[in-house]
């Protein structure tokens, strides 16, 4: 029987040889899964076309921001006229300015931003602004949450770091370590003991909703108390929106738990596709950031004007078309239902965590609020689920601890295709 993936395979083999693992992301490297990754030739609505010809459902939406499918012509048509003027000038431009506009005229509270280049940078000025808007050094994340790959962060992490079993990388020095205290996501206590600990904490930062140990939400009234006792300890509550933002609604986690925080940083769907962050918040704030203030941050290719142009672009048509949100909210309904109903007929372990249009099934007998929850999956079933959906053309996230994110193309249809590769497996 042919190969279905020798294309892949022969690339992958190619790779090796000049990409450090192969892949320029660890997730991509299929280590958590084994086997070989699958190289993509192209996208187009719901799915995900490889080298080898084969098709799939695509779960992933490139980690977030295709929520409005893979080449919309609207989009495409934007930026190829964007393209035809240049790719980049290194000045101000009115696209900026209409990003910004439109950001602060969707997100709740926010009156600043600023464009960046990716989630990590943005997520990383947000605690350098932090500190300088403070004058305190600490800051609090919670193991399991993501905010890129900054030394900051990498003291104990989810996705990536947590499949490939580091989760304290090496190239972090000790003393960059020590100013990073780790929290119990969930458990509002165990922050409480860091803040009557330590009197220089700056920030606390974490995602309103986890998705890089796997979908997990905040319990009811975890993310005001959070900001509350911030507040109460001279310390700025920021919200790593990368992947809430503009996805659980147009204005994100803030719009869907009816929170401010007083940074929000932001990345995936506010380029459309494109490579692009942002981080904003209160004004008050950020006129502490240069050239208004003394915090410094810069980025040649921040507000690049085709990023700007597929970001808003995609931001307008959310922002018209709320029934994408209510779709995707149904669609996502109905695959919990459905497959839980699927796995309790097998007599699988499972507890699923859904929300907006966001899903993970955990394969565990308990329910999953924190890290330690998420490592008690059965990450050895689960890769074996990937291997099966990959040859039945479904495109799952290559790591149990890493969220399903879906896009408004996937419709009826895919939603069969799904049930009926779990029911097969």
């Amino acid at each position: 029987m042919p190969n279905p993936f020798s294309k892949s395979e022969s690339l992958f083999a190619a790779s090796k040889k000049y990409i450090p693992g192969g892949v320029n992301s660890p997730v991509r490297a299929f280590k958590s899964v084994g086997g070989t990754p699958v190289f993509i030739d192209k996208a187009k609505g719901a799915y995900l076309y490889d080298v080898d010809g084969n098709s799939y459902v695509d779960l992933i939406n490139s980690w977030g921001p295709m929520i409005l499918g893979h080449a919309h012509p609207e989009v495409i048509e934007a930026v190829t006229q964007q393209i035809k003027k240049s790719f980049t000038y290194g000045t101000p431009t009115s696209l900026e300015l209409d990003m910004a506009k439109l950001m602060c005229d969707i997100v709740p509270g926010l009156e600043m931003v600023r464009m960046v280049n990716s989630g990590t940078e943005a997520c990383m000025s947000a605690v350098r602004l932090a500190r300088g808007y403070t004058g305190k050094k600490k800051i609090v994340k919670f193991a399991g949450c993501y905010h890129g790959h900054h030394d900051s962060f990498l003291v104990e992490a989810g996705s990536g770091a947590l499949t490939l079993g580091s989760p304290n990388s090496p190239g972090v020095p000790e003393e960059t370590a020590a100013n990073t205290l780790i929290a119990e996501y969930n458990d509002l206590a165990s922050v409480q003991a860091l803040f009557s600990k330590h009197d220089d904490i700056a920030c606390v930062i974490l995602e309103p909703v986890a998705g890089n140990m796997g979908c997990i939400l905040p319990k009811d009234g975890f993310l005001h108390e959070l900001k509350a006792l911030c507040h109460k300890n001279g310390a700025l509550f920021i919200m790593d929106e990368v992947m809430t933002g503009f996805r659980l609604a147009p204005g994100g986690a803030q719009e869907y738990f009816d929170i401010q925080a007083d940074i929000i940083c932001f990345g995936k769907i506010i380029g459309g596709g494109m490579p692009v962050g942002a981080f904003g918040g209160r004004k008050e704030i950020f006129e502490h950031l240069a050239p208004l203030g003394p915090v410094y941050q810069a980025g040649t290719l921040s507000g690049n004007p085709v990023a700007m142009t597929a970001g808003i672009t995609t931001l307008t048509i959310l922002k018209n078309t709320p029934s994408i949100y209510t779709e995707l909210t149904e669609t996502v309904k109905n695959l919990h239902q459905s497959l839980g109903e699927i796995l309790s007929e097998k007599g699988i372990a499972h507890h699923i965590n859904s929300i907006g249009s966001m899903i993970s099934i955990f394969y565990t007998d308990r329910e999953v609020h924190s890290y330690g929850d998420a490592k008690t999956t059965d990450t050895e079933l689960f890769g074996r689920l990937f291997h099966h959906g990959l040859k039945s053309g479904i495109y799952l996230p290559p790591s149990n601890y890493e969220s399903w994110f879906l896009g408004k193309d996937i419709k009826d249809k895919e939603v069969e295709k799904i049930l009926e590769t779990f029911k097969t497996f």
